[in-house]
C-alpha cells in the first residue's frame, strides 16, 4: 500500500469533501528548534507554485506544543511538518498515527483527513520514505545490493530510527551495526525494534576488523567536529570502516545532515575512499515530496522533480558524475 492510499485508512479526503481549498489561500508550516537554514519552504513552495494553487510554507520555529497546536486548529492550517527536537513531542498533539510513526515512535508529517465531518490531523514517518526515495533514485541496484547484507547506522536519535525502519522494510538488511556514544541510547533503540531487525552496538575500534563491511551506512548526527572521548572514538570507527576496503563501488553512504553545508566530513571521507554517496539534501526532497503528495493527493510531476533536484544540485555542488542516472517522477 503506498503512502497516499494508506493515508484514506484514516478518513475522507478533505480536497474532494471542499474543493474551494485549492483556490483559496491555505497554511503549511515546518515546526523546528533550529530551522533558519531549512530548505523545506523552497522546495515546498516550489511544488506548490508549479500546481498553481494560493499555498504557503514557511518555517515556525518553536518548540512549544501548544504552538503547534494553535497552528494546527486556526482554520488555514493543511499540513504540517515537523523537525528537531519535536519529533516526539508533539506527536501526542495529533489525532492518530500512522503505523510507520508508531513503529519508528517519532512523527515529521501531519495531514489532514476528514471523519464523519470532521478534521483530524493524523501524523506519520515520511522521513523512511526519503531514505528509501532518495537511494532508489541515485542507485536503481541498492535493494538487490544490500539484501542479506549488513548495514551500519551512525547514530540512535530520532533520525536514526527512521533509517533503521527503511534498511528494514525496503532494504532488507541482515543485521545493522550501531555507532554511538552512548550505549544506553542504542539499548533504547534496540527495545523499540525488538523482534524486527538484528542491532549490534559497535563499541570499540578493535571490533572493525572482525565485521563484515556493511553494504550500506547512514548517518544520523551532525556535522560537528568530534569533542569528547566518546565522539572521538565514533569517528575512528567511522573512519576505519570506510578506509578498510577500497572496492567501495557497490557501497553506498547516505548522510542525512545537510547543514551547515551538504558536503559534511561524512560525504567527503565517503567519497574519497570510493563509496557511492547520497547527500542530505536529497533526502530532504524526497521527504518533501512524501509530503506533498499526502498534502496535495497527486503525484508530483516528473517536470517539478527535474526542478527539485536542480536546487538539490545548487545547495551540494558539482559532485555528481556525469554518467549518474536522471531523477525519476515521483510515485510514492
Amino acid at each position: 500500500m503506498d503512502i497516499l492510499e494508506q493515508s484514506y485508512t484514516f478518513g475522507d479526503s478533505p480536497l474532494r469533501e471542499d474543493p474551494t481549498l485549492l483556490t483559496t489561500e491555505r497554511d503549511f508550516y515546518i515546526f523546528g528548534g533550529h530551522i533558519a537554514q531549512s530548505l523545506s519552504p523552497r522546495l515546498q513552495n516550489l511544488m506548490f507554485s508549479a500546481r498553481g494553487v494560493p499555498w504557503h510554507f514557511s518555517l515556525c520555529q518553536t518548540t512549544n506544543p501548544d504552538d503547534f497546536s494553535t497552528k494546527l486548529h486556526d482554520g488555514r492550517c493543511l499540513g504540517a511538518s515537523i523537525t528537531m527536537p519535536n519529533k516526539v513531542t508533539f506527536a501526542t498533539r495529533l489525532d492518530a498515527q500512522t503505523d510507520e510513526a508508531k513503529v519508528i515512535g517519532a512523527v515529521n508529517t501531519g495531514f489532514v483527513r476528514r471523519q464523519n465531518g470532521q478534521k483530524k490531523w493524523i501524523g506519520t514517518n515520511t522521513d523512511c520514505v526519503g531514505i528509501r526515495e532518495a537511494v532508489l533514485a541515485r542507485f536503481p541496484d541498492a535493494a538487490s545490493q544490500t539484501r542479506g547484507r549488513p548495514a551500519m547506522i551512525l547514530g540512535a536519535g530520532g533520525a536514526a530510527r527512521s533509517a533503521v525502519y527503511a534498511l528494514w522494510r525496503w532494504f532488507g538488511v541482515s543485521e545493522i551495526y550501531v555507532v554511538n556514544r552512548l550505549k544506553l541510547e542504542v539499548d533504547a533503540l534496540k527495545e523499540s525494534f525488538d523482534k524486527t531487525v538484528t542491532l549490534r552496538y559497535v563499541s570499540s575500534l578493535d571490533e572493525v576488523a572482525k565485521l563484515e563491511l556493511p553494504q550500506i551506512i547512514i548517518g544520523t548526527v551532525p556535522d560537528l567536529p568530534p569533542q569528547d572521548a566518546d565522539e572521538i572514538r565514533c569517528r575512528a570507527i567511522l573512519d576505519a570502516v570506510l578506509g578498510r576496503d577500497r572496492d567501495n563501488a557497490k557501497r553506498i553512504v547516505v548522510d542525512m545532515c545537510y547543514m551547515p553545508s551538504p558536503q559534511t566530513a561524512l560525504y567527503n571521507t565517503a567519497a574519497a575512499n570510493g563509496w557511492r554517496v547520497v547527500s542530505g539534501t536529497e533526502v530532504v526532497a524526497r521527504v518533501c515530496i512524501a509530503q506533498h503528495i499526502l498534502w496535495m493527493e497527486k503525484d508530483v510531476e516528473e517536470s517539478t522533480v527535474q526542478k527539485l533536484m536542480a536546487v538539490v544540485e545548487e545547495s551540494v555542488g558539482a559532485s555528481r558524475k556525469p554518467n549518474t542516472p536522471a531523477h525519476p517522477a515521483a510515485k510514492l
